[in-house]
Formats: structure tokens, C-alpha cells, sequence
């Protein structure tokens, strides 16, 4: 029996077989969780669904999270199926390519800024507010998905750093919140990995190969090593973990300088 069985998990943001949440996916249906899946419009819709199946999965549902009434919607559904929810998984991000290109402030206006923060941001504030009544009392877990351009700047991530920034404020706001409700909120700031979504970046494959030359491991990470740290951290095992942002990097944010063999 794996350390998840009797969990329920919403996922959120499953893109492709190239994605952390895939990774993810894959480690909670491995230790028991029963899972769900959102998918953000009917051109994503078959797909999300074509894997869900592979995990054995029958509980998907539309869910665009920039629009409050999907999410009612999608969370209306997991209450007359389930009844209740064990695990939230945000999963998503997104900001204008022409906001990831070049140096910041040129390629930053004020709408990027507001749809960079809202969809990658607020969005799990959002999810929080609809899923309380399915998760108060359950042991449950929120866990989103952070990157070290949270607090480092890092070439052409651009606003996106910004908003990263914002969604570790708010899962530790969350936290403070949420804990005496019996939820906790964490988050993982994973390695480069070479997912769909991160071929978007410019310069990615230059990243890739600086960080596997100066982390400690000497290697990038993987979704399933992501999969297997967000598997711990929603389970109870880490009962005792809330408010945290959790690298899972191979040891690169910590590394101060790095000399070429």
C-alpha cells in the first residue's frame, strides 16, 4: 500500500508527458493517491484526458483558472463525486512570450505584469478559496510549483520572476491561514527540467547545461524526482511541513560560485 492510498488529488495544470505535473501524476497514482485532472479548454481536453486514462483516471473536468466561474464549476464537481479533497496541485504559469524576451523592463508593460501575477499567481489563492469546504479537517495539502527566479534574477524569466516571487508570498500566507483549518501549503522550486512549457525560455539548453556542470549532483533533475519530493510532501509523512518552498535543484541555489573543471 503506498504512503498516498485513500488521498484524493486535484491536478492542476497537466500540459503534456513533458511537464512536472506529469511527473508528479505519475508518483501519486505509484503510491495510491485517486487522482483528477483539470484542463484549461477543449483544444488541451483530449489530451489531458488520453493520459489521465493511463493512471486509470476517469475524473477530468474543464478549468480555466483565470475565470472564477470554472473553478467553481470544476470544484462543484469533485464535491458531488468525492465528497471531499485531500491534495490540490497548482501546477500552472504563463505570461506573454513577448514578456520572456529580451531584458526586463523593456519587455515588461503592465498588462504582462497583471497576467504574468494573476494566472501564475493569484490563481492558487483562488483554488485555496474554492477548495476549503471540500479540504478543512482532512490533513490536506495545497503544493504549487516555483522556480529560483523567485529570488534570483535569471536571464530572459523576466516578469515571470516576479510572479514567481509572489506565488512563495502566498503559500506562505496561505499557510498561516490555512493551518489551523488542517490544510498546510508548500511549494517546490524545481531544477531546470526540459519540459514543454520551458522551451518557451530563451537561452534554456544553455541553462540546462550551466546547471548540470556547477550543482553539487552534477546532473539536472528529473520529473520524477520532482514527482517523488511533491509525493512526500503532500502525504502525511510531512505533517509537520507548511509554508515551505522546497528545493529540489540538485543543491544549484546553494552553490556560491562555480569554477569549470
Amino acid at each position: 500500500m503506498g504512503f498516498l492510498a485513500g488521498k484524493k488529488a486535484l491536478i492542476v495544470g497537466l500540459a503534456s508527458e513533458r511537464s512536472i505535473a506529469w511527473g508528479i501524476s505519475q508518483a501519486f497514482a505509484r503510491e495510491g493517491a485517486e487522482l483528477a485532472f483539470s484542463y484549461v479548454n477543449d483544444r488541451m481536453k483530449d489530451r489531458v484526458v488520453e493520459m489521465a486514462g493511463e493512471l486509470g483516471c476517469k475524473l477530468t473536468m474543464p478549468m480555466d483558472v483565470s475565470i472564477d466561474d470554472e473553478i467553481t464549476g470544476a470544484f462543484d464537481l469533485l464535491k458531488s463525486e468525492w465528497g471531499g479533497l485531500d491534495i490540490i496541485i497548482h501546477s500552472v504559469a504563463f505570461a506573454p512570450r513577448e514578456a520572456m524576451t529580451g531584458g526586463f523592463f523593456e519587455a515588461t508593460s503592465r498588462e504582462a505584469f497583471r497576467v504574468a501575477h494573476d494566472v501564475s499567481s493569484y490563481s492558487l489563492t483562488a483554488l485555496a478559496r474554492a477548495g476549503l469546504p471540500l479540504m478543512e479537517g482532512r490533513n490536506a495539502s495545497m503544493l504549487t510549483l516555483s522556480y529560483l527566479g523567485a529570488v534570483r534574477s535569471i536571464p530572459a524569466y523576466n516578469v515571470m520572476g516576479l510572479a514567481k516571487a509572489s506565488l512563495e508570498a502566498n503559500v506562505r500566507f496561505l499557510a498561516a491561514d490555512l493551518g489551523p483549518k488542517g490544510i498546510r501549503a508548500n511549494a517546490i522550486s524545481a531544477g531546470p527540467i526540459k519540459t514543454l512549457a520551458a522551451a518557451g525560455i530563451p537561452g534554456f539548453r544553455k541553462m540546462l547545461h550551466h546547471v548540470e556542470q556547477a550543482s553539487p549532483m552534477r546532473k539536472n533533475v528529473t520529473l520524477e524526482d520532482v514527482g517523488n519530493a511533491a509525493a512526500f510532501l503532500c502525504s502525511d509523512l510531512a505533517l509537520g511541513i507548511t509554508g515551505e518552498v522546497l528545493y529540489v535543484d540538485g543543491g544549484y541555489s546553494h552553490v556560491g560560485m562555480y569554477f569549470p573543471e
